[in-house]
């Protein structure tokens, strides 16, 4: 077992906990009771109850700034979805208000869920990234606001989908938070400034590492028993159209840190990458992405991503300047240590700054920020962020799967979408992606297949 399987997030550890099965009933609508002691609760509907869903609603119920209560969950399978109430349950008894009526399972099981909500309450965002635009749409049209999980976009079409989102949000004074937790860390905000400072001159190098055992991108053939269209939601980091693939899932929080370090998007993107041992696999990935991303001066960000068993694993980012360098994040995303030395070689006796441990939790941070700027009416729109940041990992990906290089304009504004109908999915539904005659599923062929956005 790796270190990255090692370390489980607060965001994560629920999921690693006791599952239950129970009935779910999903006839009706219940909206909940609020009494006049409770006009200033935040309901707040969980859609999509894994892992990740149940780490950022107990996120969500731990802030100390006014009442916040869980009223809806919604999910595709019952095991889940009932293993996450019977956890947050056992956790916050008190703040868990879900009966059977207000739980929802399907493809529209979000609708539901946030019908049960008030204009100015929170739905939670934490299915595959394919469905993001779709719950967006519905929260912005119910006078809800948002937080959405990472990333928030898979390809041009669904990109300029969330941004124009975003436009109406605003519009609309909604609050959007996106799970891009690093942005709100104090360590690296304090970082951020000592580089503005000029504390390690002008940034010459940014270079980023999640290189690691197998993830998700190992993917098996589909059980017997398991539909087609449920194998590949539940399989997202897997699949192209439901979760982007493993570097744009796994890699977003690295490539966000170094560019907000650097205060720029990259331009361009070109790459390379393989399948060395994929086996009896089926997903789309993948198994090493190496990317050199350009910013609009000329400097570099090195991108490497890997998931292969028995190689050297790294994860951190870093950055280098002419006067020094700095390491943005250590081994996981938090705890992120972040140091500042008077050379590039990293050693104890060129430190020149550490930001002291123990350091607050950017997970709970993140949603402290949420709720503030709810209560106290203040500007807070992640959405347009997140959608860029996205992109720009998008756009690594292409480059590496199509061979060439690829534009951040370029693929803004291209064309291919790889599930322009999800919002229309239901469980008896054709998958978005088709095996071939060969029975395996479309791969890239770098220097073949260049057209599309594999």
């Amino acid at each position: 077992m790796n270190r990255e399987q090692q370390t489980t997030s607060r965001r994560e550890f629920l999921h690693h906990t006791g599952r239950v099965v129970a009935a779910s009933a999903l006839a009706g609508v219940a909206l909940p009771h609020v009494h006049a002691a409770e006009n200033n609760t935040i309901q707040l509907a969980l859609i999509g109850c894994g892992g990740r869903g149940t780490g950022a609603a107990a996120d969500a119920m731990s802030v100390q700034n006014g009442p916040v209560k869980l009223v809806a969950m919604a999910d595709l399978t019952p095991d889940r979805l009932n293993a996450s109430y019977a956890n947050l349950k056992k956790q916050f008894a008190d703040k868990v208000d879900v009966p059977e009526d207000r739980k929802f399972l399907g493809f529209d099981a979000y609708q539901k869920a946030m019908d049960c909500l008030r204009p100015g309450d929170v739905a939670i965002f934490t299915t595959p990234v394919a469905f993001r635009w779709v719950h967006f749409t519905y929260a912005i049209a119910k006078g809800i606001n948002v937080f959405m999980e990472k990333p928030v976009t898979v390809d041009g079409p669904s990109t300029r989908k969330i941004i124009a989102l975003a436009e109406q949000a605003k519009q609309k004074n909604l609050k959007v938070g996106v799970g891009l937790m690093c942005r709100h860390c104090k360590a690296r905000h304090e970082l951020l400034t000592r580089i503005h400072d000029g504390q390690i001159g002008d940034i010459i190098t940014l270079r980023t590492y999640r290189m690691v055992g197998p993830m998700g991108a190992f993917t098996p053939p589909r059980p017997n028993g398991l539909s087609e269209v449920l194998y590949q939601v539940q399989r997202y980091p897997a699949f192209l159209w439901s979760g982007g693939g493993a570097f744009t899932e796994y890699v977003i929080h690295n490539v966000d840190e170094c560019c907000w370090m650097k205060g720029a998007w990259p331009v361009k993107a070109q790459g390379t990458g393989g399948r060395h041992y994929r086996g009896g696999n089926v997903d789309q990935n993948f198994d090493s992405y190496s990317i050199e991303y350009t910013f609009p001066d000329g400097t570099k960000l090195f991108a490497y991503h890997r998931e292969i068993p028995g190689c050297h694993e790294e994860f951190a980012s870093y950055a280098h300047g002419t006067k020094g360098a700095a390491v943005i994040s250590t081994y996981i995303h938090t705890p992120a240590k972040c140091r500042i030395y008077r050379g590039h070689n990293f050693s104890k006796d060129e430190l020149a700054w550490a930001f002291p441990q123990p350091e607050p939790n950017p997970y709970q941070l993140e949603w402290d920020a949420l709720v503030d700027a709810i209560r106290n009416d203040k500007p807070y729109n992640e959405a347009r962020r997140g959608a860029e940041v996205s992109l720009v990992l998008n756009m690594g990906r292409m480059a590496c799967h199509t061979g060439r290089v690829v534009t951040f304009n370029e693929i803004l504004n291209h064309e291919h979408e790889f599930a322009p109908t999800v919002d229309k999915l239901t469980m008896d539904s054709p998958a978005p992606l088709q095996m071939g005659a060969d029975g395996k599923y479309p791969i890239p062929q770098p220097g073949i297949v260049t057209a599309r956005e594999y």
